[in-house]
C-alpha cells in the first residue's frame, strides 16, 4: 500500500460488521438531494419496522463533529492530507459515540454521507491514494460498513446550477474536481453492487424515494412490503430539491408526515449544507 512503511502488513477492515440494527448511508455530490431523501426514508422505515430511527450526517453528527465541520468546510490553507485526517477524526467519534451504539440497540441509522465520501472526495477529487484514504477511514470506524449505500448520481454541472448562497471550500473546488469525485463514487458502486444502489438524481423527489424504498425493501428482506413501498410514497411537491439543513431549494416539512417511532436528530448544530464527506 502506498505510504505504508516497509514490512508493515496492511490490516483488512473490509468485512461487513453484523449489528442488530440497519445501517444505511446516502452518498453523492453537492445538491443532489441526500438530506431530503434520507429523511423521507427514515420516516418510512420507522413506520414500517417500528424501530427507533436515528438520522445523522457527516461531518457534524455530534457536538465535536460540528466543530470539525466548521474547520474543514470553512478553514483556510488546509492541505488534502489534513482534510482527510479531520474527516477521519470526525468519523471515528461519530461512529463510537452515536452510530455503533444506536445499531447495537437495534435502531435504524440513516446517515447523510459516510466513509465513501472521503474516498470519493479526497482520493478522487483531491487525487490522494485510494488505498490510503480508505484504510484511514476503515481504521477510524473499526470496519463498520453500511448494509446499503444509496448513491444519488447527478452531473456536477447540473448540481452547480442548483446551489444557492455562498459556496464552502468543497463547493468552490471547480467542475473538474467534482467530476473526478463523481467518477470515484460510480467506480465504488460498480465494484460493490451488493451494497450500492445507484439512483438518477434528476428524477422527481417522489420518484427517487419510490425507487429507494422498493430497492431497500428487497435488500433488507422487507419483501412483503415491496408493493406497499411503491404505493405509499408521500405526495410531495415536484418543484425542487434539498441537499441540506439550510435553504437550498425545496425541503419538505417532515413535521407534517406521520411518525410512529422516535426519530433522533443528534446535535446537528447550525443549519448548513451537508456538502462534505
Amino acid at each position: 500500500m502506498p505510504g505504508c512503511p516497509t514490512g508493515v502488513r496492511r490490516p483488512d477492515y473490509r468485512g461487513r460488521v453484523s449489528t442488530p440494527g440497519y445501517f444505511i448511508s446516502f452518498e453523492g455530490g453537492d445538491a443532489v438531494g441526500k438530506s431530503t431523501q434520507s429523511r423521507l426514508l427514515g420516516e418510512w422505515l420507522g413506520e414500517l419496522t417500528g424501530r427507533e430511527v436515528v438520522l445523522t450526517r457527516e461531518p457534524g453528527g455530534t457536538e465535536l463533529g460540528v466543530e470539525l465541520r466548521q474547520a474543514v468546510l470553512h478553514g483556510r490553507d488546509m492541505d488534502a492530507r489534513t482534510e482527510a485526517l479531520i474527516y477521519a477524526a470526525d468519523r471515528a467519534h461519530h461512529v463510537a459515540h452515536l452510530v455503533r451504539p444506536a445499531l447495537e440497540r437495534g435502531a435504524v441509522v440513516v446517515t447523510d454521507r459516510y466513509l465513501d465520501s472521503s474516498v470519493a472526495y479526497q482520493a478522487g477529487g483531491r487525487e490522494l491514494g485510494v488505498d490510503e484514504v480508505e484504510l484511514i477511514s476503515l481504521w477510524a470506524v473499526q470496519g463498520l460498513m453500511p448494509h446499503v449505500t444509496v448513491l444519488l448520481d447527478l452531473d456536477p454541472a447540473v448540481a452547480a446550477e442548483r446551489l444557492q448562497g455562498k459556496p464552502d471550500r468543497l463547493e468552490s473546488a471547480g467542475l473538474d474536481f467534482h467530476r473526478r469525485t463523481r467518477e470515484a463514487f460510480l467506480s465504488r458502486a460498480a465494484a460493490d453492487p451488493e451494497r450500492w444502489v445507484v439512483i438518477d438524481a434528476t428524477a422527481s423527489i417522489e420518484d427517487i424515494q419510490a425507487q429507494i424504498r422498493v430497492d431497500l425493501a428487497v435488500r433488507l428482506e422487507l419483501t412483503p412490503v415491496v408493493e406497499e413501498a411503491e404505493d405509499t410514497v408521500e405526495a410531495l411537491p415536484d418543484d425542487g430539491f434539498d441537499d441540506s439543513d439550510s435553504a437550498i431549494g425545496y425541503a419538505p416539512d417532515l413535521a407534517d408526515l406521520p411518525v410512529t417511532s422516535p426519530v433522533t436528530h443528534p446535535a446537528p448544530g447550525p443549519a448548513e449544507r451537508t456538502s462534505a464527506p
